[in-house]
């Protein structure tokens, strides 16, 4: 069984989900946020958006949108965890933030093969953490410039002024021509747009001569699946809205917390089933959340989820396999899942909006 609370006060789940119902059906324009939740959840959230006229947005939406930027926009080339697990002899890790992005990384991928980290965030931590991993630059804020050196120096090209020494830049140019599978590993939430369409195109370069690849690590709170949801049921990733009875997707447009703090938006549903993340808009607006636990009190209305994977039978995608896969419940529990309270309260709506 679910708890909910309406305005702090502890009520019976279908006091709350016709509390919910109220305010959604009320708003002229809502916004279904957070979206941290698994497959079946992000399509019930999808429907519901479709049904009231609102707009999706994941709470990592700026990382998901950066890499699929590049992808549309000048092309990725794209490895799986496991093909570099077995085939790769060379990894080039670009930047901060890869092991809290993907725990597993070191036990998965740090073995048996020679790999330098380009300017991660504590250099000389690393070093002593990870021996077998070679260290070029130690500050973060070069990395746009590290990686556009070595593209040149990939294509025979002089640079003049570099962040280190333009010896040790060459070195590493050699190491990543004569690897035979070399890949390229990131996490968007530390890159910006420019510098990952810049390792992107030293990939493309590099596969004149060898084979060379990328793995760009998984958002967290299955920001990939939510993703691949948005797009085969609109057509269209997240920051997609239904204001006017078709999906339409725009980047600027349709940010939620952009949405909510220009007073566009006056009515949030918020979904974090992995955890305990809060909403970051600066402005008030009626609040309905869906989370692991019951800390988003201040919400107009709050009812807890089961965490997919732990407390109900999920799918998910998984970092490891790089694909969706169903994941059994570790602790089964009675709590109930983000998308049947988001049934529920879809239910207790009246009919859709007309176009």
């Amino acid at each position: 069984m679910a708890e909910a609370w309406i305005r702090g006060k502890s009520v019976p789940l279908e006091a709350a989900v016709a509390e919910a119902a109220s305010l959604i059906a009320a708003s002229r324009l809502p916004v279904i946020t957070g979206l941290g939740t698994d497959i079946a959840g992000s399509r019930a959230a999808i429907r519901l958006a479709q049904h009231v006229g609102g707009v999706i947005d994941h709470m990592h939406s700026e990382a998901l949108l950066r890499n699929l930027d590049v992808m549309r926009e000048a092309c990725m080339m794209t490895t799986t965890p496991t093909e570099a697990h077995v085939r790769a002899d060379f990894l080039l890790l670009v930047g901060p933030g890869l092991i809290e992005a993907w725990p597993a990384l070191p036990t998965t991928l740090f073995r048996e093969r020679r790999t330098v980290w380009l300017c991660p965030e504590k250099a000389a931590k690393t070093a002593n953490e990870h021996r077998n991993i070679g260290v070029v630059g130690d500050d973060p804020a070069d990395l746009p410039v590290m990686v556009a050196i070595l593209r040149a120096r990939c294509a025979g090209r002089p640079v003049a002024k570099t962040p280190i020494a333009i010896e040790t830049l060459d070195a590493l140019v050699v190491e990543l021509k004569k690897s035979r599978f070399g890949v390229a590993v990131w996490s968007a939430a530390q890159l910006d747009g420019l510098t990952i369409e810049m390792l992107c195109g030293l990939v493309n370069d590099l596969n004149e001569s060898t084979r060379f690849s990328s793995l760009p690590l998984a958002a967290p709170d299955n920001a990939y699946a939510v993703q691949q949801v948005a797009a085969w049921m609109t057509g269209f990733p997240v920051r997609t809205g239904f204001c006017r009875g078709i999906p339409e997707h725009d980047p600027w447009r349709f940010e939620a917390s952009r949405l909510i703090d220009s007073g566009e938006a006056d009515c949030a549903i918020w979904i974090s089933a992995y955890g305990t993340r809060s909403p970051t808009w600066k402005r008030d607006v009626p609040l309905v959340a869906l989370t692991g636990s019951p800390d988003l009190l201040k919400a107009d209305v709050a009812i807890t989820v089961g965490r997919p994977g732990i407390d109900h039978d999920a799918v998910d995608y998984l970092s490891a396999t790089a694909t969706l896969a169903a994941v059994s419940a570790h602790k089964p529990s009675t709590a109930m899942s983000a998308a049947g309270v988001l049934g529920k309260i879809a239910a207790a709506l009246p009919a859709a909006r007309p176009c």
